[in-house]
């Protein structure tokens, strides 16, 4: 069964989740540097086949949208172009990385692993995901 991926891109580390086979659940996989994450993608996709990417649409608070996404859109195109089968998806990621380090904390994360950037990027795309996710099973 093909999964669903989630990232949450950044101009240094990309973070990665993925959904369990049935599209229920997902979790954080890793953190990759931006310049490698297409051809990680590709590896993981020839191994774990994938139907889906959703990638975080980073907005301000007022929903303007921010700086970076104009690297988001350089790696968008990239993936369609040597991906094309693969469908990708956008989700507003305001406050994924805050939510992120609250669930590291709610989950007794000591505060050394919590300060681990690319644990947070990779927990901030699971959260990504799970938000796609949930907004797909509600109908939204």
């Amino acid at each position: 069964m093909a999964r669903i991926m989630g990232i949450d891109y950044g101009t240094k580390r990309v973070g990665v989740a993925v959904t369990d086979p049935l599209k229920i659940i997902a979790s954080p996989l890793d953190t990759i540097h931006s310049k490698d994450i297409v051809e990680f993608i590709i590896n993981y996709n020839n191994i774990n086949p994938l139907e889906l990417i959703v990638v975080g649409l980073p907005k301000h608070l007022n929903g303007s949208i921010n700086d970076v996404e104009n690297h988001i859109k350089g790696f968008v195109k990239k993936l369609k172009v040597q991906l094309p089968e693969i469908t990708i998806a956008r989700v507003d990621e305001r406050f994924t990385s805050k939510m992120a380090l609250q669930s590291m904390i709610d989950g007794g994360l000591k505060k050394q692993k919590r300060a681990n950037k690319e644990t947070i990027d990779k927990v901030s795309a699971a959260i990504i995901l799970q938000s796609y996710l949930e907004t797909k099973l509600n109908g939204f």
